[in-house]
């Protein structure tokens, strides 16, 4: 594998996240990278999602593709090469079987048969196709990359995402003011599951890659994951505390370094809560479609950092540059959306490391 990132990169990597884990880097990390194509390789359509590839396609010709682009990219300051196992958000309702509809811009699910909640109960099974598809999947990226790339964890999703694949969001939205007692016990099963399929997947990437990595680009050498509540938008902190909160913190309890998905304004009261969760470790900030960029939420950035929560965020250079010129960039992780040359990435990162930028 011709991998424009070695081991040499890989003990600069884990120590530098490592000092950010402990709240002990002074600079924020930052990753940009780029693509360099040859002109003698035929490169093929890659789907945005994993579940696009057809599936008589074996795993081992999906790995040889998404080998190619791997090959391809370049990996600046703290990027590295990683692979998301992506079959779309939630992809736990597959597993306990809800319908998949995989389409090239996105996956949704929904239920085989609308049942009421006091119907519902969810069981691990070993033979679900979409669950099979996703270890031979991992196993083999894993086996033929040998821990050149941090495979990651599919996206599992949030539990009451999960539950409402099954309900439906209206439904599930009546269910927790008519049966809340139902949601309860609904939540309590997805949650073990959630850490079943967590554990499972782990056992076969970290035997042999260099630690984990989510759906997010974020990486520890322990167990590290992207905790996330899409349907917590549409509840109140209230019933966030009594129906996400208690799954939160098992997750948290079971993971090294846990993180949470805040995806749009309308999670922003639910920020108190996550905060008080003393094994969260994070807070992805995602504005959503149609609102101000990141670097625009500096009180909304600060009270995360106050919180004594790190911070990752999905910027363009210019955002990386306001937030540490605003903030400074202790106890951020930039993703810089913008590809760029090695010239224009070691440019960028002098910029970003001057002393007078910073506040």
């Amino acid at each position: 594998m011709r991998l424009h990132f070695d081991q040499q990169d890989w003990e600069r990597l884990a120590a530098d996240f490592d000092a950010w884990w402990a709240h002990e880097l002074d600079r924020p990390l930052v990753q940009v990278m780029g693509k360099v194509y040859d002109p003698t390789v035929e490169y093929p359509a890659w789907p945005k999602f994993t579940s696009n590839y057809p599936a008589d396609m074996s795993a081992e010709a999906v790995i040889q593709a998404i080998t190619l682009d791997l090959e391809a990219t370049r990996y600046y300051g703290d990027a590295f090469p990683r692979w998301w196992v992506n079959f779309g958000p939630g992809i736990v309702a597959g597993f306990l079987g809800a319908k998949v509809h995989s389409v090239p811009e996105t996956v949704w699910f929904s239920p085989k048969e609308l049942k009421p909640a006091q119907e519902l109960h969810f069981e691990y099974d070993a033979d679900n196709p979409w669950w099979l598809r996703v270890q031979e999947l991992t196993r083999t990226a894993v086996e033929a990359w040998q821990g050149l790339v941090q495979v990651s964890h599919t996206d599992l999703g949030g539990n009451l995402d999960i539950i409402a694949s099954f309900r439906t969001t209206e439904g599930l939205l009546y269910d927790l003011h008519d049966c809340p007692e139902e949601v309860d016990r609904l939540v309590g099963e997805v949650t073990r599951l959630w850490l079943r399929y967590y554990d499972e997947l782990d056992a076969i990437i970290r035997p042999t890659c260099p630690g984990t990595t989510p759906w997010a680009p974020i990486w520890s050498r322990g167990r590290s994951y992207m905790l996330q509540s899409d349907f917590a938008y549409m509840i109140s902190p209230a019933m966030f505390e009594r129906f996400v909160l208690p799954d939160l913190q098992a997750c948290c309890d079971h993971l090294d370094h846990g993180f949470y998905h805040l995806d749009g304004a309308g999670q922003i009261p639910h920020l108190d809560l996550l905060l008080g969760i003393e094994r969260l470790r994070g807070i992805q900030w995602v504005p959503g479609d149609g609102a101000p960029p990141p670097h625009e939420w500096p009180g909304l950035l600060q009270r995360i950092r106050d919180g004594g929560k790190l911070c990752q965020l999905y910027v363009s250079a210019e955002g990386a540059l306001s937030i540490v010129k605003r903030l400074g960039g202790k106890g951020f992780l930039l993703t810089v959306q913008d590809e760029m040359t090695e010239e224009e990435a070691q440019a960028f990162l002098k910029q970003l490391a001057r002393k007078d930028l910073a506040r």
